[in-house]
């Protein structure tokens, strides 16, 4: 099954490369055409994100983060996507930018087969922008991208062209543009079809056994077919099964369980251990990951002085990375349907352990999520990130900070390792009252599973 993956996918991207050849040619020809969106008057001020050409790369992150993940409601409006379908659209944003750069640069090996190459002279900048902006703008998402986020991104890739103009020339930008838009299009063409915003919807199964999920809040996560999308890196979704939940009768079970039941309780209704800082070190790991390890990388990035092909390569690892770390971790809730401590802890008297007293009104800091407890997917994708950015910027010390919103105020947490991350989300995780240990420990083993995955498979220097 999992061969047969790989090959199908092989044999899609062959079958691509002739009809590919031929459009570049079009392509270069026809660029010069291309018709720039210009701001209209009165429309008041625009975010200015399309920055220098030498941080081109950071700048579309951010603009794909804020048009993905940021509420619609927001200063700066998004659609509002989760993390397991925002990782999706973010792996194929730097995936397109990835290999539109790479094509110029040639210094790693291509995550698309069959892109021809750019002039080395072409504007890097123009085909990070372009490879970005026409997946943004091309990508089927449910609900689509609303006019004005368009409009948005348009003008801030009009700005970002007009950016690397003055700085590489109009030639070079126009060679850019060519490699970008060959890049931006087959990634969309080669995603059309993975799986995501399935016609009939899977379901995460609901069970009335002990042991069993049911819905905690009655809502079964509309967002569950992330479970059946094609990886991006991985050979398939089940490719790093977690060793899986404790038995119900097992002494482990129930020390998770009595770990969880009087440390991540909601401090008011239900009893707690945490002490004031434990609540607020939790609260700082209930953020969205996604937008804020992105903004710590951009910062890393700026902060290493990484050229635009570092700062595409490394995005690219994080974001196809994270994707299959949250995809495998979907496949891995729906294998496993493990109920969530809250459901657990109320039916304690039902799952056959002694050591496990029930408290029918036992209630977690934070509000359960709609899917089954195991494994944890914010240590999924925590765990791959984490290990991805070592295996970029090598293991050992490397400080960094991490900052969030808490309570309506900044907190900032210092790191000396990026791994050292890992450590304190499975422990909030905990705190916050919505998981087991077993399951946040084996979810970030699985991300870091599929980081060794990429390391070894992916993005290598070209010989």
């Amino acid at each position: 099954m999992r061969l047969s993956m790989t090959e199908g996918r092989n044999t899609l991207l062959r079958q691509r490369t002739s009809r590919r050849a031929r459009r570049i040619g079009v392509l270069a020809a026809a660029v010069a055409l291309i018709a720039f969106v210009v701001p209209a008057s009165g429309s008041g001020p625009q975010p200015a994100y399309a920055a220098p050409p030498d941080t081109t790369v950071l700048d579309w992150n951010l603009n794909a983060v804020n048009a993905l993940i940021n509420a619609p409601t927001a200063a700066i409006p998004g659609i509002g996507q989760p993390p397991g379908v925002s990782t999706q659209h973010l792996a194929m944003v730097q995936g397109a930018v990835y290999d539109a750069v790479n094509m110029i640069d040639g210094g790693h090996q291509p995550y698309l087969a069959g892109l021809p190459t750019a002039p080395a002279w072409a504007s890097k900048a123009a085909a990070a922008a372009t490879a970005a902006h026409h997946v943004l703008v091309g990508v089927v998402t449910v609900p689509a991208l609303p006019a004005a986020i368009v409009t948005r991104l348009n003008d801030l890739y009009a700005a970002s062209l007009a950016s690397a103009e003055s700085a590489d020339g109009p030639a070079a930008v126009t060679a850019g543009v060519a490699a970008g838009t060959a890049a931006a299009e087959e990634m969309l063409a080669l995603r059309a079809n993975d799986g995501r915003f399935p016609a009939v919807p899977f379901m995460f199964t609901v069970g009335t056994e002990a042991g069993q999920w049911r819905p905690t809040s009655g809502v079964n996560d509309p967002f569950a077919w992330v479970a059946k999308v094609q990886p991006f890196l991985l050979q398939s979704a089940d490719q790093f099964r977690t060793k899986g939940p404790h038995a119900l009768t097992s002494g482990a079970y129930a020390k998770e369980y009595n770990e969880v039941k009087a440390w991540g309780g909601n401090g008011t209704t239900t009893p707690s251990l945490r002490t004031t800082d434990q609540t607020t070190f939790a609260l700082f790991f209930s953020v969205n990951p996604v937008e804020m390890y992105n903004r710590a990388f951009r910062g890393i990035a700026a902060q290493q002085g990484l050229g635009v092909a570092d700062q595409a390569r490394l995005f690219a690892m994080l974001g196809m990375g994270g994707a299959d770390a949250l995809i495998g971790c979907w496949d891995d809730k729906a294998f496993w349907s493990f109920w969530r401590p809250v459901t657990a802890i109320r039916l304690g008297d039902t799952d056959g352990n002694h050591q496990t007293d029930a408290d029918p009104n036992w209630t977690p800091l934070l509000t359960t999520p709609p899917y089954p407890d195991h494994p944890s997917g914010y240590n999924c994708f925590t765990g791959a990130t984490m290990h991805t950015a070592e295996a970029f910027f090598g293991k050992g010390k490397f400080e960094f900070s991490l900052t969030a919103t808490v309570a309506g105020s900044p907190v900032t947490r210092n790191y000396e390792r990026f791994t050292d991350v890992i450590d304190d989300t499975i422990n909030a995780r905990i705190l916050l009252g919505i998981h087991f240990r077993a399951p946040d420990a084996q979810g970030a083993e699985l991300g870091e599973d599929v980081a060794h995955w990429l390391d070894k498979n992916y993005f290598q220097p070209v010989k």
